[in-house]
């Protein structure tokens, strides 16, 4: 319990200066944070949109609707659930504004050098047991991705910030990438899916979510 209540204010203090970091001058917003939410299991972005910096969490609009979808059909987790335990990231945690054409502008190389520290602190923090990096960018920083079919569906063992972890890459679940609808897409995220719900870790807040249940249960039965 100890240690645990230390490991906490490490990460309360991590994301403290985290929400104040002002390092990349190019940068439409300040950083997006999903909270100090001790975990065994990270979840990381790419990027938010515009509309994260305004409702102050990630995964706040169409996108995150569809990836809170998918862990309550598969994992049995709902979005508040996964909220308050899974720990939101991502490799880059300011919005970065929009291209000329309209669409998102990917980070350049040196806003996601200037972020990485960040996440190599947060992986030092928690040493989680399953990292699930969702997107091509996200995946990109812990493996190669050339193609989302030589990736999604698969488990891999990788390390970073002197730890190792599972890996279960997800495609982004953005509504402009039809990937994840047609096959093979859908059968292979389908199969990542299924992977993340059988992983100790998921298998473990699934757990914990059916003894709250109870525990709720008895309370208003006394």
């Amino acid at each position: 319990m100890v240690a645990r209540s230390r490991i906490q204010a490490r990460l309360d203090d991590h994301v403290g200066q985290l929400v104040q970091c002002r390092r990349c001058p190019r940068m439409q917003s300040t950083p997006v944070s999903g909270g100090a939410v001790l975990s065994d299991v990270m979840l990381i972005g790419q990027a938010p949109g515009p509309r994260e910096p305004v409702l102050e969490r990630p995964f706040a609009h169409t996108a995150g609707k569809t990836l809170f979808r998918w862990f309550e059909e598969f994992c049995g987790l709902n979005e508040s659930t996964v909220r308050s335990t899974i720990y939101f990231a991502a490799v880059c945690r300011c919005f970065p504004g929009k291209t000329p054409v309209g669409g998102d502008r990917v980070p350049a190389p040196d806003e996601i050098r200037n972020c990485s520290t960040w996440m190599n602190d947060e992986i030092k923090i928690l040493r989680p047991q399953l990292i699930i990096p969702v997107g091509r960018l996200a995946i990109a920083q812990f493996i190669d991705c050339a193609k989302l079919e030589e990736v999604i569906g698969r488990k891999f063992r990788s390390g970073r910030a002197q730890h190792s972890f599972d890996l279960i890459p997800l495609p982004h679940p953005s509504g402009a990438s039809p990937w994840h609808k047609v096959l093979p897409g859908k059968k292979l995220l389908e199969r990542a899916l299924n992977l993340i719900a059988r992983h100790p870790a998921i298998r473990a807040l699934q757990s914990e979510r059916r003894l709250a249940r109870r525990t709720q249960r008895s309370q208003r039965l006394e």
